[in-house]
Formats: C-alpha cells, sequence, structure tokens
C-alpha cells in the first residue's frame, strides 16, 4: 500500500512568536513564517527540504500559557496578524508543496474564553455544563488531582460556592466532553481551520480530554522513573485524570470531521498511563500520529533509545506508524540535554541521524537544524509560568543586531548566542549542522529504503551502540550509531557507506566489521 503524505514528510516545529518577526515588534508572526518559507523548501539543494510545517496555537489568548489558553478558536492572535495573513501563508507554503498543520487545543479554553464567560455567571446558564463544576466544601477540593503545573487541579469560584477543574493553569478551565454540545461546538472548530486550508492538526494533551466519571483520587508513585524528572517518587499517578476508555469515542468524532476532508491529518500529543497503550490511540479510525515522549526525553545512552524503539515497534503493530523527535516548546533542547557530561554538537548529529533514518514520521523543531541552545533566561525577562522559556527564543538567522529575526531593540525573550550559531554563518559551510541537516534530509527523500523500507534491530552490537537494518527492493542499509565516547567495532555487512555524521567517510568502503569513533553514525548500503 502506498505511503500517505504524512508518512513520507519530514515535519518542521514552528513556535510562531520566536520564528520571525516582519513589523519590527519583537514578537515572530505569520508574515515573518511566510518570509522564510525558501530557507525551509524552495525545491533546491540549498533549502532544508523539509515537507510539512506545524504551527505552534496561533489563536488569540491572554498568554498565560503563551497561547495555550484559547479565547477565541477560529481567530488570528493579532500579535501574529490576521485572517488575511494566515490565508498568504497557506497559499505561500502550499505553492512550495509544504503542507501546514494547526495547533487544536481542545482540553481547556482560556477563562476568558465567551464559553466559559457564560459558565462562570451563574448555575443556570445554559454553558455550565460546557466545563466541569463540582460542589464541595470550600477548605476541601472533590479529589486529590494535582494539576500538571503544580498545586490542586481545582479552583474556587466563590460567588457560585462551587469548583471547577483546570488540569493546568487556574486560567485553563477543561471543557466537559461528557456534553454533546461541546463534542458539537469542537467539530466545527475543526472544520473551519480544514475548510480555511490547513492540512491538519497537532491535538494538545489528546488523552486529557475525558475524566473519570466518579472523579475518584488518583494514587501516587512509589518509584522514580528514570527517563521522566518529574515521575518522582511520591509523584501522582494520573490514573483517574486522563487516558480515560471513552476518550477514544471523542477521537473518533474528531477523526470523523477530518475524513470528511480530502488528505488531512490528526497528530496527537498523548501521556498514555503506559507507554504500551500509546498504540490504542492509532487504531485505524483514530489519530493518524502520535508522539512518542519516551524518545524525546531517553537520556543519551544506546540502551534508553534501544528500549524506547523497540517497545514502539513491538506495540505498533504494522498497521500503525511512528513519529520521531528529539526536542519540542515544552522541553530543554536536545543540544543542551545532551552536552550535560559530553559533546553536545557531536551527540546531536549521531541523534539526528538516528531520528531521520528510523522507520517513521520525523519533527524537527526549529532551529535544531543550526544548533541552537537553550538560552538562561534572567529572572525579570522570563514569561513561561513553568520555565519553559529557554527553549523558546528566537530564531538566529544571523549575527547581525536582532540576529535577523527582528529590528526592535527588545524581542519577547533575548536572543541566544546569534554571533557563534546563525543560519547565515552556516549556510555556505560544508560542515555545518545545517549543511548536515540539508543532507541528511535529501539523503532521506531519495532513498526508499529510509521511507518505506522495512526495520529491524541486529542484536549483536556493543553495549553503547545501537544497529539496525532498513531495506527496500532496491536498497538493504545499516545504520550504526555509537553513543559512546570511546572507539568501537561492529559487525556490519560488505557494501560503502553513504553517509556519516562528519560527512569524511562518504564512499568509504565496509567489510564485515567497521569501526566507529566516539559518538559516530554511519549508513551503509551493500
Amino acid at each position: 500500500m502506498a505511503l500517505k503524505w504524512w508518512q513520507r514528510a519530514v515535519f518542521y516545529q514552528i513556535y510562531p512568536r520566536s520564528f520571525a518577526d516582519s513589523n519590527g515588534d519583537g514578537i515572530g508572526d505569520l508574515d515573518g513564517i511566510t518570509a522564510h518559507l525558501d530557507y525551509l523548501n524552495d525545491g533546491t539543494e540549498r533549502s532544508l527540504g523539509i515537507d510539512a510545517i506545524w504551527l505552534n496555537p496561533i489563536n488569540p489568548s491572554p498568554n498565560k500559557d503563551w497561547g495555550y489558553d484559547v479565547s477565541n478558536y477560529c481567530g488570528i492572535n493579532p500579535e501574529f496578524g490576521d485572517m488575511a495573513s494566515f490565508d498568504r501563508l497557506l497559499k505561500e507554503a502550499h505553492r512550495r508543496g509544504i503542507r501546514v498543520i494547526v495547533d487544536l487545543v481542545p482540553n481547556h479554553t482560556s477563562d476568558q474564553h465567551p464559553w466559559f464567560v457564560e459558565s462562570r455567571a451563574s448555575k443556570t446558564n445554559p454553558k455550565r455544563d460546557w466545563y466541569i463544576w463540582k460542589t464541595a466544601s470550600p477548605d476541601k477540593a472533590p479529589n486529590n488531582w494535582h494539576s500538571q503545573f503544580g498545586g490542586p487541579a481545582w479552583k474556587l469560584d466563590v460567588p457560585s460556592g462551587e469548583y471547577y477543574l483546570h488540569l493546568f493553569l487556574d486560567e485553563q478551565p477543561d471543557l466537559n466532553y461528557r456534553n454533546p454540545a461541546v463534542v458539537e461546538a469542537m467539530h466545527d472548530v475543526i472544520r473551519f481551520w480544514l475548510e480555511r486550508g490547513a492540512d491538519g492538526y497537532r491535538i494538545d494533551v489528546v488523552a486529557q480530554m475525558m475524566k473519570d466519571a466518579a472523579f475518584r483520587d488518583n494514587p501516587f508513585r512509589t518509584a522514580h522513573d528514570p527517563d521522566i524528572p518529574w515521575f518522582e517518587e511520591g509523584s501522582q499517578i494520573p490514573l483517574h485524570s486522563t487516558d480515560q476508555i471513552e476518550v477514544h469515542d471523542v477521537i473518533r468524532g474528531f477523526r470523523l470531521v477530518a475524513d470528511s476532508f480530502d488528505d488531512r491529518v490528526l497528530v496527537g500529543e498523548t501521556w498514555p498511563i503506559e507507554q504500551e497503550r500509546l498504540a490504542d490511540y492509532l487504531r485505524p479510525d483514530e489519530l493518524h500520529l502520535a508522539f512518542n515522549f519516551r524518545f524525546v526525553l531517553a537520556r543519551y545512552m544506546a540502551s534508553r533509545f534501544r528500549d524506547a524503539i523497540a517497545t514502539t515497534h513491538r506495540t505498533f503493530g504494522p498497521g500503525a506508524w511512528p513519529t520521531w523527535t528529539l526536542s519540542n516548546h515544552d522541553f530543554s533542547r536536545h543540544i543542551s540535554r545532551y552536552s550535560d557530561g559530553g559533546d553536545g554538537i557531536a551527540r546531536a548529529r549521531v541523534a539526528a541521524l538516528m531520528m531521520l533514518t528510523l522507520r517513521g514520521t520525523p519533527f524537527i523543531y526549529y532551529g535544531e537544524e543550526i544548533g541552537m541552545r537553550d538560552v538562561r533566561i534572567p529572572r525579570e525577562r522570563r514569561r513561561d509560568p513553568v520555565g519553559r522559556d529557554g527553549c523558546r527564543t528566537p530564531m538566529q538567522w544571523s549575527r547581525s543586531p536582532g540576529a535577523g529575526f527582528s529590528t526592535a531593540a527588545s524581542t519577547w525573550l533575548p536572543i541566544g548566542e546569534a554571533k557563534e550559531v546563525n543560519v547565515a554563518a552556516q549556510l555556505d559551510d560544508p560542515r555545518s549542522m545545517l549543511s548536515f541537516y540539508r543532507r541528511l534530509i535529501r539523503l532521506r527523500r531519495e532513498t526508499p529504503a529510509l521511507v518505506e523500507g522495512s526495520f529491524r534491530l541486529q542484536a549483536d552490537s556493543p553495549a553503547d551502540c545501537l544497529i539496525y537494518h532498513r531495506e527496500s527492493p532496491a536498497h538493504r542499509l545499516l545504520v550504526a550509531l555509537n553513543f559512546g565516547a570511546e572507539p568501537r567495532e561492529i559487525s556490519s555487512m560488505r557494501g560503502r557507506l553513504i553517509f556519516d555524521t562528519d560527512l569524511a567517510r562518504i564512499g568509504e568502503a565496509s567489510g564485515a566489521t567497521l569501526k566507529l569513533a566516539g559518538n559516530e553514525a554511519v549508513i551503509v548500503e551493500s
């Protein structure tokens, strides 16, 4: 069966506020993105060569959670432009063969959304049941659920004497998907942007849309999870506040709406209680894709990546399609994480080669292709309520004042080390990180085995190495990655190297064994 466009695509995630500022106010916007589409893909080898972009929220918002507190699902945040700006972006992206998906935030709204303003107005308001309200004593919440941003997940509304549920900030009340009117309203939202021409959605915290009908207390962890720092011993397991069986009916409804349009995609931000249940969200009538956070957050160790990959392939089966990403707007950039105790640049190249050669759809986070790092934000410049500013700083286009991002005297967040790390400095450097990404994305596109080929992990590898095979009728490839700092000798196959992380061994012959330098990865073709 022929692959869909979203199975062949390399996605590029754009945080609109930080990509490019077209009007000099220090804030990135939609016209700024449009102006840089040729950088992403102009059809030549000089561009990055991506196939699709995912835009973080572009809707009007009070910005308590920087767009994830939506106050109007069918509008454009004026800081980013207007609907004409969005239409121009879509038109120009599509003209270049670039698909565009947008963020959908269905679990909660802003407390300034007209729906919640009405819901809060009185207990008898027709929209009261659009949100989750519970009666309890003023000194004891309805249950023990925690907000993911800290503290209780219930806020007492003093005038009515009732609590409303917010699994994130107080200003982000959760919608009630047991109310059919809410479901239908969100279907209308989905139709709105698809009719406008969007190619699909990344759906925020999709597993949390349904909660336990009895609102039972959540249990607590008895051990620390080594890959997810906030899953500490004694932290709460969201057994009853997320990943409920009924959520799959809601997702099926979203899918029916999406399928009424041609060739659209739904990508889920999905945190199931157990990793093995991620596949449940990828059944034929639910999401097309779902992010694998065990992979995103894996420590830079062959064993951790091997476990994440093996679990994915074991539980997904032949029908579901994986995604792979190393960074996004919620977590420290991977080059910064990998720099702890090692060579972050070399490690980032190894990880990128892995991400772009696995079976599945890769997602690149803006700036990773030039090696952007987290930026240390002074206390007085911090904007995010839970400290994610460092990975959301402006794109570094050049070493000029404002880094080519903006002409403003001050940008919404500080700019990183743009004198050393920027697009202009790397465009014509054949050994730069940008050139590495461009050549690797081009190799992926031109090599059927890397897109549609089979996948097989090789068992006999050193503990700090990861080796796998990608095969199609025309190509047999071996991908070998050394996550250790010391050289290793691995079992290989006879052929030639068609890619390596240093771009220095291409064309070299390979025999039954192959030597890898520390933090080196290669692709061998037989």
